[in-house]
C-alpha cells in the first residue's frame, strides 16, 4: 500500500482538518486599477464601450457577484467615463448595497427591453457608429438584443479586453490561488486516508464537499471527480458510481474557490500493491508533467508546453496526437476566477508565456479498458520562470510526499 492511503475515517479526517489561517481578499483599489487598464486597452483598440454581463469578468472588475438569469444584470464600461451599472428595478436596493465603488446605477422595469437601456448608456460617450465589446460570457439572447438596439454598432468579442487583463495575475491573485491550492491539497491527502475496500466514489465525493466547506471554501466544490479502476481512463469520469477494490487505480480531481479564485488538483495512485504496468504508466505521466514544466519558459508559445509533454508520451509508444492510448486532451488550461480560462496549453496556441500567467499541468495518459493516470498541479510564471503552486507527487508509492 502506498504511503498515506487508508487507515482513517471520514469523521476522523473532518475533525482533523482546520482552515489554514486567513487570506487577503482583492481590494477595491486593485479592482479600480483593473478598470483603468481595461479602459486603456479599449482606447488602444478603438473600442467605445465594454458590456459586462453577470459573469466572473463583472466580479473581476467590480467585485459585484451576480448570478446570470433571464434578466439582464451587469454593467457598461465606457472607454472614457465612469462605470454604469444596469439592474432590474426591483433589484436596485440589493445591488446598491453590494457595490464597492461607483454610484451610477440605471434600472429597467419588467415590461421594458433592458438592451435599449444598455444602448442608451453606450450612446452617452460613444461615436454615432460605436465599437462595442461584449463580455464573451454574455448569453446569446442578450447579445441578440444588443445587436437590435444598436444596429449601427460594430461588435467585438470582449475577450480582447477581459482576457487580456485576467490572463496576467497580480501577486494578490496568485496569493489567493496559493491559499486555495494548499487547502485542496490537504483535503486530497485526507481523502486518500479514508479509502478502504468497498467505499463508494459517492462517499468520497461527499467527504470532499464537507471538507472544503469546513476549510472555508466559498461553495461546495463544483467539480469533484472520483474514479476507481478502469473508469480512471476517462478524463471527466463515467455516469455511474464505483466501489473500491484492491489493486484499483484511484483518480481524484477536485477544486473550489477562495474569494472567487479556484484550486484544481488531481492525484492518481493505487489502492494496494501496484502492478508493473501501473508503475510504468504512472512514471511516464510523471516524466511528461516534468517535461511540460521545464518547457514553460517566458516568451515561449503556450503550445510548446503541450508539445514537450506530448513528446514524452509519444516517445513511449502512445498516441500520436490525441489518439488513445495516449494524451487525449490538451496538456493544460488557464485558471483564476474560472476553472478553465485563457490561456490554454494546447497545440496551435502561439500566445507567449508571460509573468503572471497561471495554468494547469496535467498531461493525462488514458488507456481505455485498463486505467488512466492524471497528475495535475498548477504553474505560475515569474520573472525567474515557472513556479509550482503545489509540489508534484514524488512517486506512485508516495503520492503526497
Amino acid at each position: 500500500m502506498a504511503t498515506g492511503i487508508g487507515g482513517s475515517t471520514a469523521d476522523q479526517e473532518l475533525a482533523r482538518l482546520n482552515p489554514p489561517g486567513g487570506f487577503v481578499r482583492i481590494t477595491k483599489e486593485e479592482r479600480e486599477g483593473r478598470l483603468l487598464k481595461a479602459q486603456q486597452l479599449m482606447v488602444d483598440q478603438g473600442i467605445d464601450a465594454l458590456y459586462l454581463d453577470a459573469s466572473t469578468s463583472l466580479f473581476y472588475f467590480t467585485g459585484l457577484k451576480l448570478w446570470a438569469s433571464e434578466r439582464l444584470h451587469g454593467a457598461v464600461l465606457p472607454a472614457r467615463g465612469e462605470l454604469i451599472y444596469i439592474s432590474p428595478r426591483f433589484e436596485e436596493e440589493k445591488t446598491r448595497a453590494m457595490l464597492l465603488f461607483g454610484s451610477d446605477l440605471r434600472t429597467w422595469e419588467e415590461h421594458e427591453d433592458p438592451t435599449q437601456l444598455v444602448a442608451a448608456c453606450v450612446r452617452e460617450t460613444a461615436r454615432a457608429q460605436p465599437v462595442v465589446a461584449v463580455d464573451p460570457a454574455t448569453p446569446f439572447f442578450v447579445f441578440d438584443g444588443l445587436r437590435r438596439a444598436m444596429s449601427q454598432a460594430e461588435f467585438r468579442n470582449g475577450a480582447c479586453v477581459t482576457a487580456a487583463c485576467r490572463m496576467h495575475k497580480s501577486k494578490n491573485e496568485i496569493a489567493l490561488m496559493q491559499y486555495a491550492m494548499n487547502l485542496t491539497l490537504s483535503i486530497q491527502e485526507s481523502a486518500a486516508r479514508i479509502l478502504e475496500s468497498g467505499i463508494s466514489t459517492r462517499d468520497v465525493q461527499d467527504f470532499l464537499i464537507k471538507a472544503h466547506l469546513k476549510m472555508g471554501a466559498d461553495m461546495p466544490p463544483p467539480f469533484r471527480i472520483v474514479l476507481f479502476g478502469e473508469p480512471t481512463a476517462y478524463p471527466h469520469g463515467v455516469p455511474y458510481p464505483q466501489e473500491l477494490k484492491e489493486g484499483d487505480m484511484v483518480l481524484i480531481d477536485v477544486g473550489a474557490p477562495i474569494d472567487g479564485y479556484y484550486s484544481d488538483i488531481t492525484r492518481s495512485y493505487v489502492f494496494g500493491e501496484p502492478t508493473q504496468r501501473q508503475r510504468d504508466v504512472w512514471a511516464l505521466e510523471k516524466a511528461a508533467q516534468a517535461a511540460a514544466f521545464e518547457a514553460a519558459q517566458l516568451g515561449r508559445p503556450a503550445e510548446s508546453v503541450d508539445a514537450a509533454a506530448r513528446g514524452v508520451i509519444e516517445a513511449a509508444g502512445f498516441g500520436p496526437g490525441y489518439q488513445v492510448p495516449g494524451l487525449a486532451h490538451r496538456t493544460g488550461h488557464g485558471i483564476g476566477l474560472d476553472v478553465h480560462e485563457e490561456t490554454y496549453i494546447v497545440p496551435g496556441n502561439k500566445t507567449p508565456l508571460a509573468t503572471g500567467m497561471c495554468f494547469s499541468n496535467e498531461p493525462m495518459i488514458c488507456i481505455y479498458g485498463e486505467f488512466g493516470v492524471r497528475l495535475e498541479d498548477h504553474v505560475y510564471m515569474t520573472e525567474e520562470g515557472p513556479q509550482w503552486f503545489t509540489a508534484p507527487s514524488r512517486s506512485i508509492e508516495q503520492p503526497f510526499a
